[in-house]
């Protein structure tokens, strides 16, 4: 399986750490130490952060779905600067698009630079979602990896694979090893979300899901060692 360019997603609630909001500098720089023990070897990686340390959603019914998205979308910005920053100091050169102007915080975002960018070893994180409202930061992980020509998405989740039924309440769950992502779209299993599975799917984009909080988590599904879930599109 080629895994020179990889797509990683990680959760808002991945840089929070125990703390659930806001950031957690040992955790961010554990992410920082493997992705650069990743891009030394030669791979090249891109990120995509979702929001949900610091906006899930709208937080009442009175607030307009359009509004809401996009403070989800500064949000991802916010933690797009703060991981993006903590990578640089383990010796990792990164650059943050987005798709809409930001001021001189990110770059709009723009093929070609984006791939030149992760063939010269930067770390290469797409903030600011898809830039439009209704749509997940699991949208915008998949649409990126199309377009930078990724070989896989790896993304790292509180739940350590796919399972046929939620393992918190059932003990007799079953872990897939390896399934279709035509499975997630006819069991609509959740994991990722339906139209970004479409995608995926349509675009013979592979995923492997695992666990984030297990040691060295990211440099093992990048090597190939990981005991999560491989999605086949």
């Amino acid at each position: 399986m080629k895994t020179n360019r990889i797509l990683l997603k990680l959760s808002g609630e991945a840089l929070a750490g125990e703390k659930h909001q806001g950031f957690d500098e040992t955790t961010v720089l554990d992410v920082a130490r493997q992705v650069k023990y990743a891009v030394d070897e030669g791979k090249q990686v891109a990120v995509v952060i979702g929001g949900g340390n610091f906006w899930r959603g709208r937080t009442s019914e009175n607030m307009d779905r359009v509004k809401a998205d996009q403070i989800g979308m500064l949000a991802t910005v916010m933690n797009c600067v703060y991981a993006a920053d903590m990578f640089r100091t383990v010796g990792l050169k990164t650059r943050i698009m987005s798709p809409f102007i930001c001021g001189n915080v990110t770059e709009l975002f723009y093929k070609d630079a984006a791939i030149e960018a992760l063939e010269n070893s930067e770390v290469v994180f797409f903030a600011g979602g898809t830039g439009h409202p209704y749509f997940s930061t699991d949208m915008s992980t998949v649409l990126m990896a199309i377009e930078i020509e990724a070989d896989l998405i790896l993304s790292g989740k509180a739940i350590d694979g796919v399972y046929d039924s939620d393992p918190k309440t059932n003990p007799d769950a079953k872990k897939y090893d390896t399934m279709q992502m035509k499975e997630i779209v006819d069991k609509q299993l959740g994991v990722v979300d339906l139209a970004s599975a479409v995608l995926a799917m349509e675009n013979h984009m592979p995923m492997m899901l695992f666990g984030l909080n297990e040691e060295d988590s990211i440099l093992n599904a990048m090597t190939g060692k990981s005991n999560g879930t491989y999605i086949e599109a």
